[in-house]
Order: structure tokens, then C-alpha cells, then sequence
């Protein structure tokens, strides 16, 4: 994400972010409007922090289905305050499974890019997929939820300490928070405790 490795003034339209705007105007916004409208309410001094701050709203406060409107920090400019057609949207959702490996090799950790023409998080650093057989008889070391646009997933991360993985940059630890991280890579870190 350019705004946040090279504090360009670009926004950030992800799942959560979409949610957040949506509630804010209290109706449906097209693909172009959540971008059109993201980029208008960009602050221009810190568009890093700013796109953080709208992801984290939308991961944390701005809940699917019981938004927390309470101790939402923007509730008094918020249209819906989170009442909108939350059944009809909830039918519509989808449910998959994921599977990631955390691949450490002392204090670093085996990252992949994005491909850049890829239409969601282009350019973003993640963990390496799995696929969900290839893990089958394995214990994951962290289980979480995630959602994203119209899918909510089920996370399943393994430890893997495989020499012959090698596809990915390895990163030190102390500095992934540099990287263009996805909303979900970041999660993950976080939970193992292993960025700050």
C-alpha cells in the first residue's frame, strides 16, 4: 500500500473499509464510489495512518454484524449507525477456509508479495497459502476470522519449518511493520505475538 510505505495520498478501499463508508452515507455505494468517496475523506498530511485508522475501524468497531456503534469514534457523523439491511447483506455472504504457513527461519519470516494485477491488495505482503489438503492431518497454530468484501473466512495458520520453501522474501521481524502488510498478514503477527 503506497500510502503507508511511501506516504503517498492514496486510499484504501478493502472489505472493511467499504463496510465503514456504507454505514457513513447510510446507503449502497458502487465499486467507484467507495474509491471516489475513500480518496475524498483522505487526510492528506498522514494518508498512512489515516488508511490504517479506516481498516481498523472496520476490523474492530464497525463489526458485519453487530457493529460496536457505542465506541465507534465517528458515530455522530455516522448515517446508519449501523442499522441497514444487515439480514439481507448477511444471506448473501459467502464462507470459505483459508490455510497460511508461518515459515520462520530464526528471528525472519518468509513473506509473499501480491502479484500487482491481482484486483484485491495488489503489491500487499502476506504469509504463503496453503492448500487446505496439504495440511489435513496437521494441528494449526492459530485459528481466527476474517472477512473480506463478501466473504467471511475461516483462518487456519500452520507453523512450517520447511528448508525447501523458498518461494517469498524473508523479512526480520522487527521490521515487517514497514511492509505493505495485508489487514489479515497483520492480524495473524499480531495474534502470535509476533509484531508489535
Amino acid at each position: 500500500m503506497a500510502s503507508i510505505a511511501f506516504d503517498e495520498p492514496v486510499a484504501v478501499v478493502d472489505g472493511n473499509v467499504k463496510r465503514v463508508l456504507q454505514r457513513l452515507i447510510g446507503g449502497e455505494l458502487s465499486g467507484n464510489d467507495h474509491w471516489q468517496m475513500a480518496q475524498e475523506l483522505l487526510d492528506l498530511r498522514r494518508p498512512g495512518d489515516f488508511n490504517q485508522a479506516m481498516m481498523e475501524l472496520g476490523a474492530t468497531i464497525c463489526l458485519p454484524g453487530h457493529p460496536i456503534c457505542a465506541r465507534c469514534p465517528v458515530r455522530n457523523f455516522c448515517a446508519s449507525r449501523g442499522t441497514s439491511n444487515e439480514k439481507k447483506v448477511a444471506a448473501l455472504r459467502k464462507k470459505a477456509t483459508l490455510s497460511y504457513l508461518l515459515v520462520r527461519r530464526g528471528d525472519s519470516v518468509l513473506l509473499r508479495q501480491r502479484p500487482a494485477k491481482v484486483s484485491l491488495m495488489p503489491g500487499m505482503w502476506e504469509l504463503p497459502s496453503v492448500k487446505h489438503a496439504q495440511t489435513r492431518n496437521e494441528i494449526p497454530v492459530l485459528k481466527l476470522r476474517h472477512s473480506i468484501t463478501t466473504t467471511d473466512y475461516s483462518i487456519l495458520v500452520y507453523a512450517d519449518s520447511r528448508e525447501g520453501l523458498r518461494e517469498g522474501t524473508w523479512y526480520p521481524l522487527r521490521a515487517v511493520h514497514r511492509l505493505p502488510l495485508t489487514g489479515l498478514a497483520r492480524k495473524i503477527l499480531h495474534r502470535l505475538e509476533l509484531m508489535a
